[in-house]
C-alpha cells in the first residue's frame, strides 16, 4: 500500500514562464517572484528584497503564509498586476 502522504518533492522549482508556453507554480517564492515580476530588470535597486517589501507594505501585494513562509498565489498576482495597471489614452 502506498502512502498517501508520501510524495516526492521536486528537486528544483518549476520553470517561471517565459513567453514560450512554460508553466507556471500556483504559489511562488519571493524568488520566484522577483523573476516573475522582472525587479532586476525595472527596478534600479539592488536589494529585490525591499522592492518586494514596498509592494507589500504600499501596494497591497497579494500573499499567503504557509508553515511561517510567505509565498504568492499566480493567479492573485496576475490579479493584483491588472488592477494596478494603469491606462493611458
Amino acid at each position: 500500500m502506498i502512502d498517501q502522504y508520501q510524495h516526492k518533492i521536486p528537486e528544483t522549482a518549476a520553470p517561471l514562464p517565459a513567453g514560450n508556453g512554460n508553466s507556471c507554480p500556483e504559489l511562488l517564492t519571493e524568488d520566484e517572484l522577483v523573476l516573475f515580476l522582472r525587479i532586476a530588470e525595472v527596478s534600479s535597486s539592488r536589494n529585490h528584497h525591499n522592492v518586494i517589501e514596498h509592494l507589500k507594505r504600499y501596494r497591497n501585494l497579494p500573499r499567503i503564509r504557509i508553515c511561517n513562509k510567505v509565498l504568492y498565489p499566480t493567479q492573485a498576482i496576475r490579479r493584483w498586476i491588472k488592477q494596478e495597471t494603469t491606462q493611458s489614452d
